[in-house]
This record gives structure tokens, sequence and C-alpha cells, in this order.
């Protein structure tokens, strides 16, 4: 693209109405005459579920580089969020969470933090911030059925509205943010380029998701988890409770073949029970369903490398779900989505010699590495998993990592190591930096917790529920 064409009467196009189709609109929008979102389905004019995101019944939240190229692509939205309920959680300060290596300590120096909101919420006040500057318009009911051009440049999109008519939109730059249903291979297949490399590895994981109203205020009530163990005989099991806003917990509980969960609401809290530890199940028994349940199979980890085409035509960019779907389970996909739009961001926007899609489409990649190297790095020691299965290095690596966050149990530095990493602000190959290898060789300084570490006031509030006192717990 031009520099000429990036100024002034440029128009962008942006396919889907997605988190990432509107962060990517926020990138582009002080770069361009015009943005417009097409979108297949009504948009909801408030905090409402929006059709073609079925991941929105289940739990969601930023990580702390996802807070990061939000704020950078929208100053002041994690304080929209915040006052409009989502919560900000310290990690790993307000975080009971059951690891394979134990319990997570509560250190009081918080390094990092996530939002939590329901999707809907995250999605309502990311969109309203966009859709409010004048350059950008929403065009829904609409769907994208073609890409105009050529292999060697993409010209525009080809639009069929409610009625059935078909009509062409020229854009000098195509944002594909259509999420896991892209038609984006098959629509290059038809400009003639070929030998896309779509690489899927699936747990079997399914989502099995509720919201409750919590028996307890949530503001500043910590984020509960058990995780599943890869080592253990049997079917993965693990669920995770999320403070959201309206007082409500929302609850996702997740298992593989042999042991997933159902629709059916008289099993759900039971499932919760069958977990490594029973404190999800225990919490829940003292809170209200609001909701029936919520069921997801499709949690397989997705990638297409765009970036390894020999050909890419100008004026094309893939982003989000688009280019890689992660596991849910790992809470990578919005701040992944927010990190490659501000790669295309920063590169649009110094950049104006031919091969500016390639250079951005590589730049989104980057953070899909990180992301993808993390989660189907414990997905494939699933016995269920199908797409890969771990070699030697992969069996060595997983040691090491295993080692490492056991140490964190008890080492501050190693905690946030870890968590650098996780909250997707560090690379992977950092936790392989000599002090961290030494960290890991020492190992944990402090002996492991045994059980869920509440606060005394989170304690006295649940003892108050059960109708009982109990010793003091001290962290």
């Amino acid at each position: 693209m031009s520099r000429a064409s990036r100024g002034g009467g440029s128009r962008v196009v942006v396919v889907g109405a997605s988190m990432a189709g509107m962060l990517a609109a926020a990138a582009v929008k002080d770069l361009a005459g015009s943005v417009e979102i097409v979108e297949a389905h009504e948009v909801p004019e408030g905090p409402g579920p929006r059709t073609g995101v079925p991941q929105a019944v289940h739990i969601h939240f930023l990580q702390a580089g996802g807070i990061e190229a939000v704020e950078a692509l929208l100053p002041g939205a994690g304080d929209l969020l915040t006052a409009a309920g989502a919560h900000r959680i310290p990690v790993t300060t307000n975080m009971i969470v059951h690891s394979p290596e134990g319990w997570y300590r509560r250190w009081r120096r918080s390094t990092h933090q996530l939002i939590s909101a329901s999707r809907d919420l995250m999605d309502f006040v990311v969109r309203k911030q966009v859709l409010a500057d004048s350059r950008v318009a929403l065009r829904p009911h609409t769907k994208v059925v073609g890409l105009l051009g050529d292999r060697r440049a993409v010209t525009g999109v080809r639009l069929r509205a409610a009625d059935g008519t078909e009509t062409n939109l020229p854009a000098d730059l195509v944002v594909d943010a259509s999420g896991r249903a892209t038609r984006l291979p098959r629509w290059l297949e038809g400009l003639g380029i070929t030998g896309l490399v779509q690489d899927d590895v699936d747990s079997g994981l399914v989502y099995a998701s509720r919201v409750y109203r919590a028996p307890v205020p949530t503001r500043g009530w910590p984020f509960v988890g058990v995780q599943a163990d890869p080592r253990l005989p049997g079917p993965a099991k693990s669920g995770g409770i999320l403070p959201i806003e309206g007082d409500r917990w929302h609850v996702s509980l997740m298992g593989a073949p042999g042991g997933r969960p159902t629709r059916d609401p008289d099993a759900f809290e039971p499932f919760a029970r069958t977990l490594r530890h029973p404190v999800l199940a225990d919490l829940l028994t003292h809170a209200e369903p609001l909701t029936e349940v919520s069921v997801t199979h499709s949690t397989a980890n997705r990638r297409h490398y765009y970036e390894r085409l020999r050909a890419w035509p100008e004026g094309l960019v893939a982003l989000g779900d688009s280019v890689a779907a992660f596991n849910p389970v790992y809470g990578q996909g919005m701040s992944v989505a927010a990190q490659g739009a501000v790669a295309l961001r920063n590169l649009w926007a110094h950049g104006s010699a031919p091969g500016l899609a390639r250079r951005a489409q590589r730049a989104v990649a980057r953070p899909v590495d990180a992301a993808w190297a993390l989660s189907t790095g414990q997905d494939i020691h699933f016995s269920t998993t199908n797409g890969r299965t771990p070699g030697l290095t992969d069996r060595l690596l997983h040691r090491y990592i295993s080692r490492l966050s056991r140490t964190a149990m008890g080492s501050f530095h190693a905690a946030t190591a870890l968590t650098d990493v996780l909250a997707l602000q560090a690379p992977p190959t950092s936790l392989v930096a000599p002090r961290t290898l030494l960290t890991a060789l020492a190992g944990p300084l402090r002996p492991p917790l045994h059980e869920p570490c509440f606060t005394e006031a989170e304690r006295r509030l649940l003892d108050k529920l059960a109708g009982r006192r109990t010793p003091r717990e001290s962290q």
C-alpha cells in the first residue's frame, strides 16, 4: 500500500465485528480516511449476546499483556471496563489456584493483573469506544463472500446483503477478523495462492459453563481455579470461578473424553466435585445458579501459517482467531488479538514500501508464536490429544517447566518469571535465562501449601455462609 493511499481518503474494510475486528479498526482508524466493519449478524446496542460467538458463555479475562495492548489502542479502556463492573485481579495476590505442582502462593507483591468480566460486557465496552469515532462505521447483516483482486493485491471484498443481493466494496486494506469460521484459506485459493499450512492440536476438552449469584461480595474476591494434571490417570478435568460484573460468579468446568461435563444442570456441581480438589464445588454449594448450563466442544488449537506462504497479496492482513484459535482454558485469545492489532498499527504507521502487508502478517504472527507454544506445549501431554504427540525435546521441556512451576510455589522470582510468560509479556525463551535456570535448580524457598489459601477475611465470610466457625487459617 502506498503512502498516499494510506492517508486521507483510504478505506479499510474489517471482516467481522468480533473483539479482534474492533481492535483492528482501532489500530488503523487514525491512519485511514474511513474504516468499515462488516458483520454477518446483528450487533447488540448494549452488553448483550452476539450471534456467532459461542465462546462468550464461558469465562473470559484479559491477560496483563492484553490489557497493555488494548490500552495502547484505546487509551482509558481498562478504566471504562472497571467502571462498567469488570474486575482487576492482582496476580497471584488474588488467585487461589491448584496447579499440577501445588497451590499458588498468594504473594503480597503483585506484579501483574487480569481484567475479568463477561465476554458480552468486554465486547460492548470496546465496541462502544471504537464506534464513537466518526471515521468508523458498522455494516451489520452483511456477509463477506469473497475477495476482490488477484494474487498480487487485494482491492476490496464481495458483499452479500440480507436480501441476497451482492455488491463490491473497494478497499485499500482488508483485515480478516472473522474468527474460527474464517473462509480466508478458501478465498486465497480463489486468488491462486495455495500451499497454506494448517496445524490442529485438539485435547478433546469440552467446556460447560454457568453463571451464579455470588454468595459473597465479589469486589476483591479472588479467582479460584483447579487445573488438570496430565500426569494423572484418567481424563483431564479442570475448572474455574471468575468474579464478573453484577455480583456474579462465572463458572466454567472442563473435561476430556471419558470425563466430559454435560448440559444437565443437576450434574454441574457434582462434576465440580470430581476435580483434583473440591474447592469449586464447596463454594458453589452457597451460590445461586442464574443460567442454564452451556456446553462447547470447539476447543481445539488451530493455526493458519499465513506468514509462511510464498505469495501474499498487498492490501490483506488476517488477525485474531482467523490466524490462530487457542484452547480457551488458557485465556489467551483476546490478548493475542490485541497484541496483533498493535503490531499491525505500529508497522502500518511507519511503512509504505511494497511488501507492507506481508510484513504486517509476519508481525501479527509473533505474539501468536508465544501463545501457541504455551497452549500446545501443555495440551500435547494429555493422552486424549490428537494432532501432535510430544517428542523427546517436548518431554524434557515439560519436565523443566514442571520443576520451575513447583519452585514458583515457594519462590517469588520463579513465580514472576512464569507469570511474565503466561501473561504474554515475555517470550517462553525467557524461562531458560541463566538466573531462572539457577532458581529452578535451587528449588522453592518456602514449604508448599497443602490447602486453599483463603485470607482471614475471606474465611470469615465462608464460615458465616456455612453457619460455623473454624480455626483461623494463616497464609
